[in-house]
């Protein structure tokens, strides 16, 4: 082309469970625009030479932890924004959408079908549309039919996020550059996973993902990517999908084909990424595990409160569980609880000197289920300031410190606990609110499992109370024959 393509880039980036009584709101959003936002993308600092001839258009981007519902309100803040940004940029070629697949919006079904329909009535049919995914994300007809390309990561923990939005990019500015609207293909399968169960750590989903390179190197596909789907919504749209781009229809469609019929093939090999058990039988395991200096310290996810996919992070079964254990208590057994979000008893204790007593109710404020706010009757032993959780405390009962958090956050990272105090290395135990353990954790581990704590998104999805889920879906059901129609466009 004679001139510069004009590319806008904006999105909204959040999982949300719908069997969580969390509500979403803007607070919980990290937003950016402007320089800000192009500033996040590697690829345009500097521009890289296939990036460079192309003006990118910010528009807004607005990312969360995962959590439950957006509320309304919130979400037609950010789809205005975004609706108005591009009224305001003018005649683009292209639109970047940098989202996760998986957010809901109280009352409402499939937002981000919603999102990239209203995105078409302003731009038109003529520019493309490329979305970055999570693996976690849901592939609607609405989303599938507004976009040219779609890409998702094809790691699980997810490794590859800045690679996946620079392949969404490139992959975008090489279809404009073409002139050739992508042929696109789409499969549903209905199969509906924790993450939990499809880490790409192990097989069957090493393997399943592994296939991707060589079918995306044949010629006539750009792109080939496997939806894992999202089990904690309870929309008709959530299942695993595979999604095929390409410059040649057939083998576009072939492809999709292919990777569908190898995903719903291996759904009876899907198994949990470590020994699972009930919390109280995770702590039996732990107690006999820490005597063993190979097997410290030893991780606990309690991952049915998992914030890190939408958990209210405030569920109190498996801290209740922990302080019952004598050698936790008397301190025998030198523990950690990572952790709980209040910011009410973070305000009331954490102006205290350290060494100060504590008695403190906490949690319980967003999901109240059993047992509720629970008493702490301990020691204030730090206090910090966490870029993610806000003002945070750590109060020692026994043996065990009880991290307190202002703001929802998942303790993924070493770094978050060595601020409060705790080098994890030196302790026995750790428990954790999250699901497959994330890269530096497990790297820490001496030896893992995960409990299959009650909380917004429970690992055993029968517990669940799905109404509006399609069906069939394996494993709610099992022993029926898949629908696996080639959708294309």
């Amino acid at each position: 082309m004679s001139r510069p393509l004009r590319v806008a880039i904006g999105g909204v980036h959040i999982e949300s469970s719908t069997f969580s009584p969390h509500l979403s709101t803007a607070d919980d959003f990290d937003v950016t625009r402007g320089d800000s936002l192009l500033a996040r993308y590697g690829w345009l600092s500097p521009a890289e030479p296939w990036a460079a001839d192309v003006e990118w258009i910010p528009l807004v981007h607005a990312r969360a932890l995962p959590g439950g519902a957006v509320a309304p309100d919130t979400y037609d803040a950010w789809h205005a924004e975004i609706l108005d940004g591009l009224t305001a940029a003018g005649p683009l070629d292209g639109v970047l959408l940098d989202i996760h697949g998986a957010m809901s919006v109280a009352g409402r079904d499939d937002a981000e079908g919603d999102l990239v329909t209203a995105i078409r009535s302003v731009i038109g049919p003529e520019p493309f549309v490329s979305a970055a995914m999570d693996l976690h994300g849901n592939v609607s007809h609405a989303l599938f039919d507004g976009c040219d390309l779609l890409t998702c990561y094809r790691t699980a923990p997810h490794v590859d996020v800045w690679e996946t939005r620079e392949r969404a990019a490139r992959n975008l500015v090489d279809a404009l550059r073409r002139g050739q609207r992508p042929h696109r293909a789409l499969v549903h399968v209905p199969i509906l996973l924790p993450g939990e169960m499809t880490s790409t750590r192990l097989d069957p989903a090493r393997g399943l993902y592994a296939r991707i390179p060589e079918i995306e190197s044949r010629e006539g596909v750009i792109d080939a990517a496997i939806w894992i789907g999202f089990a904690w919504s309870d929309e008709p749209r959530c299942s695993g999908a595979v999604v095929a781009t390409g410059t040649d229809a057939a083998v576009t469609a072939e492809a999709a084909r292919e990777l569908a019929e190898h995903f719903w093939a291996a759904r009876d090999e899907f198994a949990f990424v470590a020994p699972t058990g009930s919390m109280d039988e995770c702590l039996t395991e732990a107690m006999v595990a820490v005597k063993d200096p190979a097997r410290r310290p030893f991780f606990i996810s309690d991952s049915g409160d998992n914030p890190g996919a939408g958990g209210a992070d405030d569920v109190t079964f498996a801290l209740e569980r922990t302080l019952a254990r004598p050698e936790i208590a008397d301190g025998s057994i030198r523990a950690v609880y990572a952790s709980l979000v209040d910011p009410e008893a973070v305000a009331q204790v954490a102006d205290l000197p350290l060494g100060s007593p504590v008695s403190v109710r906490v949690g319980g404020r967003i999901d109240s289920r059993d047992p509720g706010p629970l008493p702490l009757e301990g020691v204030l032993e730090a206090v910090a300031d966490d870029p993610d959780g806000g003002r945070c405390v750590s109060v020692r009962v026994g043996g065990l410190s009880v991290f307190v958090t202002s703001r929802r956050m998942q303790y993924r990272e070493l770094a978050s606990y060595t601020r409060l105090g705790v080098t994890v290395s030196t302790v026995d135990l750790v428990v954790v609110k999250i699901g497959y353990l994330e890269p530096e954790l497990f790297d820490a581990a001496g030896d893992w499992l995960l409990a299959l704590t009650p909380g917004g998104v429970d690992q055993d999805l029968r517990r669940l109370p799905y109404e509006r889920l399609g069906r069939p879906m394996f494993p709610l059901e099992r022993g029926f024959a898949a629908d696996l129609t080639v959708v294309t466009r």
